[in-house]
């Protein structure tokens, strides 16, 4: 019989509900397992705040969006935790008869799990960002609940810009990948797309707006990522040293699309205006995909804590459910397809 115990770290996305309760229902299903809850992330774990997690009260989270555990960004070996940290989560395991840990989380959250892997605690990880950039699956649960999300925002903003004769530029998430720009901006008709993995240079983004413009063409919409950068020495923006970074050294991004707003305008003469979608991409009810892959996930993670195959990543891979290498999966993040981003580009301007 195994007692796992499940966290969810790092920003929330649609689908963390249906992980939670997959794999409560999976371990309870025949009696042979049971899990429990740490509220906040890794700060629970550090403080050894839990819950039990029974059928009841996972009852009814499926299309819930957000976490019932709740999260954060905490590190548990940020500097000033240091072995402190490590410490800290040994005496929660062994005070709470853990025998494995289910992290629920991006990047930090699993990599924080990968180096608890090898200080010899069990771990299985379940992969989650609405970025869609984590190695070692095909897709992670919420991404798609995010590109419908901006979907329906372009749909709606091309009525008003089409009213009113503006460029209309929405800044979406997209730190180091541009999957939620791209599908989204080419599922919305976007006319620019500016995503991390290409440098853009400004006076080309004016260039296909004006050319359309000359088509009588009198409004259009660009989409940009957060994490997108201009080419060096073409366009001025924040300096690094002015942005707050969180406890794992990441810069709080977020403003790309109002330095757009302001230079489109002036290099162009139209009229624009910029929406910033931010935390709207990660709220609300999950689409069906997100569910039933988070679903998924969950009962992958208990059968591989079952199995005690520890120091792996639960994963997609041609519509399979796969264990893969937690070392593997997070040795680089998944970049955006160069060849969806090329078929984006046709429609450009």
């Amino acid at each position: 019989m195994a007692r796992v115990g499940l966290l969810t770290g790092g920003g929330d996305c649609p689908g963390l509900n249906a992980v939670i309760r997959a794999v409560v229902r999976r371990g309870l299903m025949d009696g042979e397992h049971s899990a429990l809850g740490f509220r906040h992330g890794w700060a629970g774990v550090l403080s050894d705040d839990a819950v039990e997690l029974t059928l009841q009260s996972t009852a009814g989270i499926l299309p819930r969006g957000g976490t019932i555990l709740g999260t954060s960004r905490t590190n548990p070996f940020a500097e000033n935790e240091g072995d402190r940290g490590l410490q800290a989560i040994r005496r929660t395991i062994a005070a709470r008869g853990l025998d494995a840990l289910i992290p629920i989380g991006g990047e930090d959250t699993l990599g924080v799990a990968l180096r608890l892997h090898r200080e010899g605690i069990p771990v299985v990880g379940v992969p989650k960002t609405i970025d869609n950039d984590l190695g070692g699956t095909d897709v992670t649960f919420g991404f798609q609940t995010a590109v419908q999300i901006v979907t329906d925002a372009i749909d709606r903003l091309h009525t008003t810009a089409e009213s009113h004769n503006r460029v209309m530029v929405v800044e979406v998430m997209g730190r180091h990948a541009g999957w939620i720009a791209t599908h989204a901006g080419l599922a919305g008709g976007a006319d620019a797309i500016l995503v991390p993995e290409r440098p853009f240079d400004i006076e080309e983004v004016c260039m296909r707006l004006r050319r359309r413009h000359q088509r009588e063409r009198s409004f259009s919409i660009v989409v940009v990522a957060e994490g997108a950068m201009p080419l060096e020495g073409t366009l001025q923006t924040r300096e690094d040293d002015d942005v707050p970074t969180d406890a794992f050294g990441h810069a709080r991004l977020g403003g790309i699309g109002v330095t757009l707003e302001g230079e489109i305008e002036r290099r162009t003469g139209y009229e624009t205006r910029v929406t910033i979608l931010g935390h709207v991409q990660r709220g609300g009810t999950p689409v069906a995909f997100d569910r039933v892959l988070a679903t998924r996930f969950g009962v992958g993670a208990m059968d591989a804590v079952a199995g005690e195959r520890y120091g792996t990543m639960v994963g997609l891979h041609g519509g399979e459910i796969v264990e893969v290498a937690l070392e593997d999966a997070l040795r680089e993040p998944k970049l955006l397809d160069p060849g969806l981003y090329e078929t984006a580009e046709l429609f450009f301007g």
